[in-house]
């Protein structure tokens, strides 16, 4: 696919669980949570400073086929995820959020761009600054 994506000028949209193989395809990656994009941005980005506490839960889980390599604590995100059919008010990570605040549940969160317009997330909360972000392990 890479070799038919430089070959061709190819643009895909790759939809999968597979977070390592999203990171060998993807140059731009969008992270969803019950249907809403979280965040979105250039993928190595995302990958190495993620900004939405789900994206963060997510990468914290991802295996590494290298045994001396880590990927983060590998803690399981907390709680069930509540039913896409009827999602929570609000921000929809909510329920399972370490994070989460009152108006968390009132009101769905905007999209801002701490970043810069590439890289957007969905969150009420103040964000960490990128330089606060850079110092966090991945």
């Amino acid at each position: 696919m890479r070799e038919l994506q430089r070959e061709r000028g190819l643009t895909y949209l790759f939809i999968s669980h597979d977070l390592a193989v999203v990171r060998y395809l993807a140059d731009t990656v969008g992270v969803m949570y019950l249907g809403k994009l979280v965040e979105t941005g250039p993928a190595g980005e995302v990958y190495a400073r993620p900004l939405h506490p789900y994206t963060r839960g997510l990468l914290d889980t991802v295996n590494v086929p290298d045994p001396s390599a880590t990927a983060g604590s590998g803690s399981p995100l907390a709680g069930e995820a509540p039913s896409a059919a009827k999602p929570p008010s609000g921000c929809r990570f909510r329920t399972r959020c370490p994070l989460a605040q009152d108006v968390c549940a009132e009101v769905e969160p905007p999209v801002a761009a701490p970043r810069g317009a590439g890289h957007q997330v969905a969150c009420h909360l103040p964000l960490p600054v990128p330089e606060e972000v850079a110092a966090q392990p991945v």
